[in-house]
């Protein structure tokens, strides 16, 4: 393994391990039956693929945010959380590298729909509902993607100031 493999993988893994603490240091419940909750964790599933790239950023974000769902006991929504947190990474990651303009807000938007539509057919397969799933919960979704993309947006120009954070963007476009 050479030493930018192993940077990226530590990387990733840090990427991981903040995804999992913002989301379940921070969380607030829901106000409906499923278990769900909103947090600030989805920042660092946007910055994972937007840093990583969409094979270690999805990893990290979808891992990262399974582990949170588990330890915050909601393992009911873990596997949906990997795949959905996963292919908000990538969207995420794919959209930072093709928009020119404003990528990390845009980055945000399609990754947060991903989100939204994600968890909207989750729900409505938990539940047998797919009204209750909509009107229950794309509202607190729409609310985490919003604070999600703020943070990331905040915090992606320090990050970006890190010479190895450079180093790993310019090698996984």
């Amino acid at each position: 393994m050479t030493s930018k493999n192993l940077v990226k993988l530590v990387t990733a893994a840090l990427m991981a391990a903040l995804s999992c603490v913002a989301t379940f240091l921070l969380p607030i419940q829901i106000p409906y039956g499923n278990g769900g909750y909103i947090h600030p964790g989805d920042a660092f599933v946007l910055l994972s693929g937007i840093i990583l790239g969409p094979v270690y950023g999805g990893l990290a974000a979808g891992i990262g945010s399974m582990l949170a769902d588990l330890i915050v006991g909601a393992p009911q929504y873990a596997i949906a959380t990997l795949i959905i947190k996963a292919l908000a990474a990538i969207i995420a990651s794919i959209t930072y590298r093709k928009i020119k303009i404003r990528p990390v807000l845009f980055a945000g938007i399609l990754g947060g729909f991903i989100v939204t539509i994600g968890y909207f057919l989750f729900d409505a397969l938990l539940t047998g509902n797919f009204l209750s799933a909509a009107l229950a919960g794309i509202p607190f979704n729409l609310l985490q993607n919003l604070f999600g993309i703020i943070l990331s947006s905040l915090l992606f120009p320090l990050l970006i100031k890190v010479p190895s954070i450079k180093e790993i963007m310019n090698d996984s476009n």
